[in-house]
């Protein structure tokens, strides 16, 4: 996986956002997280993007309610996209503010 990893940095979008206003956008990070998941650096990938684990764990769950159509799962897929909006917004707050 570290080779893969190492691979991945190579190929990586560059934010357009970023370019022109030359402050991060809301998604800044995700890439570099994903490539720190990739490496096994699990902690260092929080603090690049710390919504990454609940996106992990939405997109998940949105699969396995596509394949097995859970019968609450409407409701759970909703509170997970309202806290995966919520950590991305704050931590966005937090990292612009700082």
């Amino acid at each position: 996986m570290l080779i893969l990893a190492k691979g991945l940095d190579d190929y990586m979008l560059p934010c357009l956002w970023k370019q022109t206003f030359n402050v991060d956008c809301m998604g800044c990070g995700m890439q570099r997280s994903i490539s720190l998941i990739l490496s096994g650096d699990l902690v260092a990938a929080f603090y690049m993007y710390p919504a990454i684990y609940s996106l992990i764990l939405m997109f998940s769950f949105l699969l396995l309610h596509l394949k097995f159509q859970f019968k609450n799962g409407h409701k759970i897929i909703l509170g997970l996209f309202i806290l995966n909006i919520s950590i991305i917004v704050v931590s966005f707050l937090i990292k612009h503010f700082n």
